[in-house]
C-alpha cells in the first residue's frame, strides 16, 4: 500500500498562485496524494475560485492568524487526523515538478529514521537557477541556502544530509510529528522550519535533501530586498532557536557581535541612512527577545 501524502497549502490573498500550485499537484504523479488548502481571511475570491476548480480540495477557514507556523499546524492537525503518512508544507507561490512530490516520498521512505525530506528549490523566474539546496547554519547559527544563485549544473545529484531546509517546501513524517511536535508558533513567521529541522536532528532524526525531485519557488528572487518585519523576526527568532537548543558559547558571541555591528553601521554611518526602519526593527527584535515577547510583530 502506498503512504498516505497530504499536502498543506497556506493562502492570504493568493489566489491565482494557489490556483497555478494546484494545477501543478493536479499533474503530479502521487496518487496517493491529498490537499488541504489554509485560507487565511482571503477577500480575493480565492475560496470560491478553488471551489470551482478543484471541489476536492478540503478548504479549512482560519479564525485567527497565527502566522507561518500556527497557520500551518492548523493544516498539520488535519493531516494527522486524516491518518496522512506524510505531510508536505507548501507554500502556495511553488510549482512543483509532475514526480516531486513521488521522488521526496520515496527518498523518505528508504529509510525510516528520515523525518523531512525537501526538494532541490528553484527560482521562477530563472528556472535553471538554484534557489536552495538545503539550509546550512553558520558558526554563530545565522541560515544559509546552499547553492543561492548558482546555475544548476548538476552540481548537486545525489540525496545528502543538511541541518535543514528551505520551508517553501517540506516533507515530514507523520510518526516523526508525533515524536518531536509541530512547529513551534512562538516563531511566527521566520526561522520557524530550521528551528523545526534543528528539533528534528535533537531527537535522533534525518533531514535529507533529495535533488532529483525539482520544485520552482517564486518568492525569494535574486533582487529580493526582504522588509523591516523580515530584520525584526530573523533577530528575534535567531535568537529564540538558540535559547531553545542550547547553542554553545561561541555562537551566541558571534551573533550579538554581528547584531551589534550592524545596530551600530545602520545607526552611525551616512552610507546606510536608509536602513534607519531595518535599524529600528533590529533593536526591536533583540529587546523583543530579551523580553520574552513572541508571536506577530507589534505594531
Amino acid at each position: 500500500m502506498n503512504p498516505r501524502v497530504t499536502a498543506v497549502i497556506l493562502n492570504t490573498n493568493r489566489r491565482e498562485d494557489t490556483l497555478a500550485c494546484l494545477a501543478s499537484l493536479a499533474r503530479n504523479t502521487d496518487r496517493e496524494l491529498s490537499i488541504i488548502v489554509l485560507d487565511n481571511a482571503s477577500t480575493d475570491g480565492s475560496v470560491e475560485a478553488i471551489h470551482a476548480a478543484y471541489p476536492e480540495v478540503r478548504i479549512i477557514a482560519l479564525t485567527e492568524n497565527k502566522g507561518y507556523a500556527g497557520n500551518n499546524n492548523v493544516g498539520i492537525a488535519a493531516a494527522l487526523a486524516d491518518g496522512a503518512d506524510w505531510v508536505l508544507v507548501l507554500n502556495e507561490d511553488t510549482v512543483p515538478a509532475p514526480d516531486c512530490i513521488e521522488r521526496l516520498v520515496a527518498t523518505g521512505e528508504s529509510d525510516p529514521h528520515i523525518a523531512f525530506v525537501g526538494p532541490l528549490v528553484l527560482h521562477y523566474d530563472e528556472p535553471e537557477v538554484i534557489q536552495s539546496a538545503g539550509v546550512t547554519l553558520s558558526r554563530a547559527w545565522d541560515s544559509r541556502h546552499l547553492g543561492q544563485d548558482e546555475p544548476d549544473h548538476g552540481q548537486f545529484t545525489l540525496a545528502h544530509a543538511v541541518p535543514a531546509l528551505s520551508g517553501c517546501a517540506l516533507l515530514v513524517r507523520a510518526v516523526a510529528i508525533r515524536d518531536f511536535g509541530a512547529l513551534d508558533e512562538r516563531f511566527f513567521y521566520y526561522f520557524e522550519e530550521t528551528e523545526w529541522c534543528v528539533r528534528a536532528t535533537r531527537h535522533s532524526w534525518k533531514i535529507i535533501q533529495e535533488p532529483k525531485a525539482r520544485l520552482w519557488h517564486k518568492g525569494v528572487q535574486r533582487n529580493y530586498k526582504p522588509g523591516p518585519s523580515v530584520t525584526y523576526y530573523n533577530v528575534r527568532n535567531r535568537f529564540l532557536m538558540m535559547s531553545l537548543h542550547q547553542a554553545p558559547p561561541a555562537a551566541w558571541a558571534g551573533a550579538w557581535l554581528q547584531t551589534a555591528r550592524t545596530l551600530t553601521s545602520w545607526t552611525v554611518k551616512p552610507r546606510w541612512q536608509h536602513m534607519r526602519p531595518h535599524r529600528d526593527a533590529l533593536w526591536q527584535g533583540t529587546l523583543d527577545f530579551l523580553r520574552g515577547r513572541w508571536g506577530m510583530r507589534p505594531t
